[in-house]
């Protein structure tokens, strides 16, 4: 093999592995602005472990049918708890272990939620509205970013605030979330999260 040659391998190699360590999940969704979507790039070298988890509960269709629950503009937008009480209690136990953080929690950029005992990550995700690096510090690592001008779909979601009890949300469901009188029918949801094929169509 010429050097020509094994450089060209090379650089195909290198090439194959950046295309591999990015993969993209549409969101389709309904806010207060009506049906729409947005798009989250993920780049596994971020954080690994949390892109894997995530993949897998795409892949699982765990996002489907799901409410953003925890809303405050000035700070993120959080969901991740299933509307089935049954699927709910089947992942609350599968904890992931902690990814080193190597990206700031950014306006745009999705991370993980956890509680303050390590490695207690499961489904739960928020997404930064604001540039939140104090929780670079205690543990939250970032494994992709919503693109292009998908924020613009983030911002329409329903304020809630802290209303929703995740108790009640992980016990109950989405008939909780539904017909409570401070939020029913009101809150933002995730119709569909799915894996956009490679050169796919978004």
């Amino acid at each position: 093999m010429s050097p020509g040659s094994k450089l060209g391998a090379g650089v195909l190699l290198s090439r194959l592995l950046c295309t591999t360590a990015i993969f993209r999940v549409k969101f389709d969704v309904v806010t207060t602005a009506g049906p729409g979507s947005f798009v989250v790039k993920v780049d596994e070298t971020w954080a690994p472990i949390g892109a894997a988890r995530f993949k897998e509960l795409v892949e699982a269709k765990f996002y489907d049918d799901t409410r953003f629950f925890r809303v405050i503009p000035s700070f993120m937008v959080q969901f991740g708890l299933s509307g089935d009480p049954k699927v709910s209690e089947e992942w609350r136990s599968k904890t992931i272990t902690d990814d080193p953080v190597k990206k700031s929690n950014k306006p745009g950029y999705i991370t993980f939620a956890k509680t303050g005992a390590p490695h207690s990550r499961t489904s739960q995700l928020f997404i930064n509205y604001a540039d939140n690096a104090r929780l670079d510090g205690m543990g939250f690592a970032p494994f992709g970013e919503v693109e292009g001008d998908g924020m613009s779909v983030v911002k329409q979601i329903y304020n809630c605030g802290e209303q929703p009890d995740q108790g009640m949300i992980q016990s109950e469901g989405n008939s909780y979330l539904d017909s409570d009188p401070s939020f029913g029918g009101k809150l933002s949801k995730i119709v569909s999260a799915r894996l956009v094929p490679e050169g796919g169509e978004l």
